[in-house]
């Protein structure tokens, strides 16, 4: 991946931004469903429910945990703009300090510049998804807590509690910490703000706890590779059908619940390489902690029975991180995200009808997209586990002074 001046850095940036908002805004049309609905009709309903001290009860859609409210909150800070304007235009200030982090870390700390063209040109091939949905939000505080690791691990645990208590996910940077002192400073403050946080919503407003239930029932959504199952069954004459279900489209039929179990043994299945990984692991570089949170978090989202668009900023906001630095091994699954994110962006919003319809060109689409998460995670999980298993257990045995020979050992008559 080749770097370029930062003044061409920051003219791709400024450009693609603008593109962005001018889609956001309607002055640009971008073919298929109304991504920005979400913001306009589901966030601000949140809004108006939040702002009166409770969460939303009776929303099924409501499946984040408590600190989610002070992302649907945030427009409150700019009352001169509608909810929505507000909300785009702190999306895109969000998307700035990123940037102005990344840079500042690529440039004053003897970084690679990749991973600031990893964010520059990775946001925008998902489309105007990334500025209205506020997952833009989240992942800048995961990456604030990557950043923050390897000087400040306290800081670094408060910035994954925070991120955690807003859409969970952040949680799992914590699992590539260094063993030792560093794991106990950042996961005993990340435990700490965690449980602050949950007591503090549960006391002051009423439903913190709410979306425990309203995600555990959630179905297979059809953009998931669970749902491929029944893309592929419904060419032979599986009479289930696709239906707006818990805030997203879901195949809701026949052998629907089975494929939802297996998609959550699977997820299982990968936390369970993961706790392995961490058990093996003999060495830790530099790009470990963004390396193992990479992997971690493609795990989590290739498996999982929904794979919302957005969750790819979340992808792209990690790989970004990698990239900072030279020894990272996520080159390969940084590419295949990267196209990922694109391939994401066709079929939602642009082709998604034919997603779920079932219809050739929208099967393809997610067999390409998945079978690249599928891919970028399988390579991640290798490469983390060479760099951090493998090869340091060969450099320890060919380091080792040879045993001293039978003959040797012998004394001489």
């Amino acid at each position: 991946m080749k770097t370029r001046t930062p003044a061409g850095l920051l003219v791709t940036w400024v450009l693609t931004r603008a593109l962005l908002l001018l889609c956001v805004f309607k002055v640009i049309v971008v073919p298929g469903p109304d991504v920005t609905s979400d913001v306009h009709v589901i966030y601000q309903g949140w809004f108006d429910v939040l702002r009166t001290g409770t969460f939303p009860l009776d929303d099924v859609t409501w499946q984040y945990p408590p600190a989610a409210a002070m992302a649907i909150l945030s427009p409150a800070l700019l009352p001169f703009l509608s909810y929505a304007s507000a909300f785009f235009l702190l999306a895109f200030l969000t998307d700035a300090v990123v940037l102005l982090t990344l840079l500042h870390v690529s440039e004053r700390r003897g970084g690679s510049r990749r991973g600031t063209w990893v964010w520059v040109i990775g946001l925008p091939l998902l489309g105007q998804t990334v500025y209205a949905r506020y997952d833009v939000m989240v992942t800048a505080v995961a990456i604030a807590a990557l950043l923050a690791a390897a000087r400040h691990p306290r800081a670094a645990g408060v910035f994954a509690a925070v991120g955690a208590m807003i859409k969970v996910w952040p949680a799992l940077l914590l699992l590539g910490t260094r063993r030792g002192r560093a794991t106990r400073q950042t996961w005993g403050t990340a435990i700490v703000t965690a449980a602050v946080l949950l007591v503090t919503f549960t006391v002051a407003m009423p439903g913190a706890l709410g979306f425990l239930t309203f995600q555990k029932d959630r179905g297979t959504e059809v953009e998931s590779l669970g749902a491929l199952v029944f893309h592929v069954a419904r060419q032979f004459g599986w009479n289930g059908t696709v239906q707006l279900n818990y805030g997203s489209m879901e195949f809701l039929g026949p052998h629907v619940d089975v494929v939802s179990t297996l998609a959550q043994l699977l997820t299982a299945l990968a936390f369970g390489w993961l706790v392995l990984w961490r058990f093996k692991a003999r060495a830790w570089q530099p790009a470990t902690l963004a390396d193992a949170g990479l992997t971690a978090v493609l795990l989590f989202t290739t498996t999982s029975r929904v794979i919302s668009p957005q969750y790819m900023v979340w992808l792209v906001g990690v790989s970004a991180v990698c990239m900072l630095f030279r020894d990272s091994r996520m080159t390969l699954p940084v590419r295949l995200v990267l196209a990922a994110t694109f391939v994401t962006f066709l079929e939602f919003p642009l082709y998604f009808g034919n997603v779920v319809s079932s219809d050739p060109l929208g099967v393809a689409l997610l067999l390409v997209r998945n079978g690249l998460l599928v891919a970028a995670s399988l390579s991640a999980c290798r490469r983390l586990w060479r760099a951090t298993v493998t090869e340091p257990r060969l450099a320890g045995q060919s380091a080792a002074p040879a045993p001293p020979s039978r003959d040797s050992a012998v004394p001489t008559p």
